[in-house]
């Protein structure tokens, strides 16, 4: 148990947000159990989002959290710019923060009443109500249009989520809290890698990953989301199955290639266990990258791949399978 319930940071990422940013920011200033600071870190926007920015933390009551604008002249992207923000703040942990969606009042409280459980706790993420661009409930949520299953669940809240992550990513930064540990040794950002996924498999590596099943954001889609969700109908797994391999397979080599190096390199320094693991899944994108163009001459290292457990130790099971066996080059 820790002493004290730990300070809370926001890392706020915008980028022409003028539609929105008045909205999330008056619904982090209405939280339960309040930041100590709201890092504003603004990705060369050329709409009213900076000004927005500046008038609402003028109003800030004596008391409020403090409100910092970082100003990028030329964009950084969405992996670079939230790195730039986390790294700003100097609380104890720190919440990611979308410009387009709204925080329910309690989920500060809910992010720091489970670090304060437990010293070991290096990340919190939830589940979300998805809203259109007018706040109308989509009738859904993020967990269900991930399509988290009960065994990922189970998973995480036993404490093996980097085997969860090593498979597919389920964090969704905008519902995220990490502790500092997390930010000072996952940053910078590996190519190939998006902030959320990466700090996710960093603090999954390094300490334990809460999961909690509340909808604590309203997650707005709208159509121009840097990053959305997105549920997947059964005729887009079939287009998927028809797409050429090439592309994917080299980002999916890519990201295990700079994960087992950065890990390799004491960056940072994780469990022999967790090498190991790391280790296999590079072997496994290797082999799937070397896959001959021929479908048939494909089936055998499959099969090998299959009999080894890899695709579902490190991939989507028959899915992947399915896409190597049948995808075009």
């Amino acid at each position: 148990m820790r002493a004290e319930r730990p300070t809370v940071a926001v890392a706020l990422c915008t980028h022409n947000g003028e539609r929105y940013i008045g909205r999330q920011l008056a619904s982090i200033l209405k939280q339960s159990e309040q930041p100590v600071e709201i890092v504003v870190s603004d990705d060369a926007s050329v709409d009213r989002t900076v000004e927005i920015v500046r008038e609402i933390a003028s109003a800030v009551p004596e008391g409020g959290p403090r409100i910092t604008l970082l100003q990028n002249d030329s964009a950084l992207g969405i992996a670079a710019n939230f790195a730039q923000a986390m790294l700003a703040t100097s609380a104890e942990l720190v919440a990611l923060c979308d410009q387009d969606d709204i925080w329910h009042e309690d989920k500060v409280r809910r992010a720091v009443d489970e670090f304060a459980r437990s010293s070991e706790t290096t990340l919190v993420h939830s589940n979300a109500r998805l809203v259109d661009r007018n706040e109308m409930p989509l009738g859904t949520d993020l967990l269900h249009s991930l399509g988290v299953s009960r065994r990922e669940r189970e998973s995480i809240a036993a404490g093996n989520a980097l085997y969860v992550f090593l498979r597919r990513n389920l964090v969704t930064g905008a519902t995220a809290t990490v502790c500092r540990r997390v930010v000072d040794l996952a940053l910078p950002v590996p190519d190939g890698w998006l902030h959320d996924e990466w700090l996710a498999v960093v603090a999954s590596a390094i300490g334990r990953v809460v999961l909690l099943d509340e909808q604590l954001i309203d997650y707005r889609q709208h159509g121009h989301n840097q990053i959305g969700a997105e549920k997947i109908t059964m005729a887009g797994r079939f287009e998927r199955i028809r797409e050429r391999r090439t592309e994917r397979n080299a980002r999916l080599l890519e990201r295990a290639h700079s994960l087992a190096t950065r890990f390799s390199a004491g960056e940072p320094a994780v469990p022999e266990r967790v090498l190991l693991e790391v280790d296999a899944k590079l072997a496994h994108e290797q082999k799937r990258s070397k896959l001959n163009h021929s479908r048939i001459l494909r089936v055998g290292p499959v099969i090998v791949e299959w009999y080894l457990g890899r695709y579902s130790r490190y991939g989507r099971g028959w899915k992947d399978i399915a896409r190597d066996l049948l995808q075009p080059e």
